[in-house]
């Protein structure tokens, strides 16, 4: 699969790595060009700017955005979101409000395209020991992630089986060395 990844600090850089290791093909963009350079030498594909990694992208697209919590991922998956087109997801990885990961969800889906939202644990010690997610949004974008292999599905938050609708899926995923090959 090949992804997009926005946000080369520790982790991202990392979970680039790790998914390089596992068989993806992954296109980078940090406004760190070092950081770029880095990710571009363990065989990632360089962007210089958000415009290049979405062209660099088969459509549909999917792009991982690991930068911090907050007014830097509003506006990151928002100026990305204006150059996607529907049918396109992006996930949003940086442990953000969860009243933030509604909103983006519902500008998103107003434009077609999909969003995730990935709580992501493991820190600089993912690399080595894989990553656990707790990964929320659209089904059918998520079948088309990374994450579609072995996910334990668990039940929405009220953590009944009620008839009352379900808006989002809620999965925990660990990227682990044995569900990367």
């Amino acid at each position: 699969m090949q992804l997009g990844m926005i946000g080369l600090g520790k982790m991202g850089a990392n979970m680039t790595t790790r998914l390089i290791l596992g068989g993806h093909a992954m296109v980078v963009f940090d406004h760190n060009a070092d950081a770029i350079a880095a990710s571009a030498a363990g065989g990632a594909v360089p962007a210089a700017s958000l415009a290049e990694i979405v062209q660099k992208l088969d459509v549909p697209r999917t792009v991982w955005v690991m930068v911090p919590s907050g007014d830097p991922t509003l506006s990151t998956v928002r100026a990305l979101a204006d150059l996607m087109q529907p049918g396109d997801t992006i996930i949003d990885g940086g442990n953000s409000f969860y009243g933030n990961s509604v909103m983006l969800g519902q500008e998103l889906a107003a434009k077609g395209l999909h969003f995730i939202d990935v709580g992501t644990s493991g820190g600089v010690w993912g690399l080595e020991n894989g990553y656990s997610l707790m990964i929320g949004g659209d089904e059918a974008a998520v079948a088309r992630t990374p994450f579609s292999r072995r996910l334990h599905r668990r039940q929405n938050w009220a953590g009944d089986e009620s008839d009352r609708p379900v808006r989002a899926i809620t999965l925990r995923w660990c990227i682990t060395a044995s569900n990367m090959a």
